[in-house]
C-alpha cells in the first residue's frame, strides 16, 4: 500500500473516530479472525519462560543530580504490556526505566517514574488509566508516554473505536497540563509464528492503525513516534536478540531499541532537545506535511516523530515530520526504593 492510499485510509478512520462513525474494516473480519488465532497459537507455542510478573520500575531516577530545590520531573507510563515492560526480568530493562534514566541525564534533573500500564490492555482501558493518573493526590505528570495498539488489532477492536479512546486520553492529559508522546501500534507481522499471507495482513493492519492513531493524537496536541517499522526489519533480522522468551514481547535489547526511538521525542516535548535539531532537516527528509500524509509516512519508517505544526491549511491540519537521531540508553536502576 502506498503512503498516499494509507493516508486516505487513516484519514477516514480518524474522521470516523472524531464523529462517532462505525468501525472500518481494515482487512476484513475473517482475515483478522485468522490473524488472532495465529497470534494466540504462536503465544501458546513459545510462551514458556516468559515471566508472569512485570518488574516494578517505579521510583526516582537520577537522584544524585542537583535539584536546586526543584521537584523531580514526573514521567507516567500508560498503555499495554509493552509500556509496562512485560517480558524482561529486571526493572532497569523496562522502557519506563530506560526513558526515566535517559530523561534524567538529558535534563540533568531527577525523574520520578510511575506507571498505570496494564498488560493485555486495549485502547478502551486508557479511560481507566487516565482517571487513575488524574485522580492521584500528586501533581499532574510533566510527560506521559502511551504505548498501545497491538491488542486492539488482535482483539478485533474497530479502528475508529481504538482511535477514539486514544484521542480522548490524549485530550484529557493535555487539558490537565501534561505533555504526551504516543508510541504507535507495533508491527504484528514480525511475530515469527504468523505466516504468510497473514503476516502481510498483520503488517498492513498495524500500519493503518498506527497512521490513524497519529492523526488522532496530533489533532489533540500530542506527538507520536512510529514503533511499527522499528520493531519490524530490526526484529526480523535479529529475532533471538530483540524478542523475549515468548517471541512476542521485546527482550531487554528490544526495549532499549524502542526507548532510543522514543526518548528524543520525550525530551523535545519538554523543551530539552537541542534547539538546532528542532528545525526540519531536508537531508533527513524532514518537513511540514498535511497531517494524514505525515502519519502515513511515519507508519512506514521507524523512529519517525509527528507533531502538530500549522493549525490548518487547504488540505486540513499540518504536522512536522522529524526523523530524530537515536541515542543508546543504558539499562537503568532507580536511585530510591521502588513504589512512588
Amino acid at each position: 500500500m502506498t503512503s498516499m492510499s494509507r493516508a486516505r485510509v487513516a484519514r477516514r478512520i480518524a474522521a470516523g473516530a472524531a464523529y462517532g462513525g462505525g468501525g472500518i474494516g481494515l482487512a476484513g473480519a475473517a482475515a483478522i479472525g485468522l490473524l488472532l488465532a495465529e497470534v494466540q497459537l504462536a503465544r501458546r507455542r513459545v510462551g514458556i519462560g516468559t515471566p508472569d510478573r512485570v518488574p516494578n520500575a517505579r521510583g526516582l531516577y537520577g537522584g544524585t543530580l542537583p535539584t536546586a530545590g526543584e521537584a523531580p520531573l514526573r514521567l507516567m507510563m500508560l498503555g499495554d504490556s509493552t509500556a509496562a515492560g512485560q517480558g524482561v526480568h529486571r526493572a532497569g530493562q523496562t522502557p519506563g526505566a530506560l526513558l526515566a534514566s535517559g530523561l534524567a541525564a538529558v535534563a540533568e534533573q531527577p525523574v520520578e517514574l510511575d506507571s498505570v500500564a496494564q498488560p493485555g490492555a486495549c485502547s478502551d482501558d486508557l479511560d481507566r488509566q487516565v482517571a487513575l493518573v488524574l485522580s492521584g493526590s500528586g501533581r499532574v505528570p510533566d510527560i506521559c508516554v502511551i504505548m498501545v495498539g497491538a491488542n486492539d488489532v488482535t482483539h478485533r477492536m474497530p479502528a475508529t473505536r481504538s482511535v477514539r479512546h486514544l484521542s480522548g486520553a490524549v485530550r484529557r492529559l493535555r487539558t490537565a497540563g501534561a505533555e504526551v508522546v504516543v508510541g504507535t501500534c507495533p508491527d504484528l507481522g514480525t511475530i515469527e509464528r504468523v505466516r504468510q499471507p497473514l503476516r502481510w495482513v498483520a503488517r498492513r493492519t498495524s500500519r493503518q492503525l498506527a497512521a490513524a492513531q497519529t492523526i488522532g493524537v496530533v489533532e489533540q496536541g500530542g506527538r507520536t513516534v512510529s514503533l511499527g517499522d522499528l520493531l519490524g526489519p530490526e526484529f526480523a533480522k535479529n529475532p533471538r536478540e530483540l524478542f523475549g522468551p515468548d517471541n512476542y514481547h521485546p527482550s531487554a535489547e528490544g526495549y532499549s531499541t524502542a526507548a532510543m526511538a522514543v526518548l528524543p521525542s520525550v525530551c523535545a516535548a519538554l523543551g530539552l532537545w537541542p534547539a538546532e535539531e528542532e528545525h526540519p532537516d531536508a537531508l533527513r527528509r524532514e518537513g511540514f506535511l498535511p497531517v494524514a500524509r505525515a502519519a502515513a509516512e511515519a507508519a512506514s519508517e521507524a523512529g519517525t516523530e509527528v507533531a502538530a505544526a500549522m493549525p490548518t491549511g487547504p488540505r486540513g491540519p499540518w504536522a512536522l515530520l522529524k526523523r530524530r537521531r537515536r541515542r543508546r540508553v543504558a539499562e537503568a536502576e532507580p536511585t530510591s526504593p521502588s513504589g512512588v
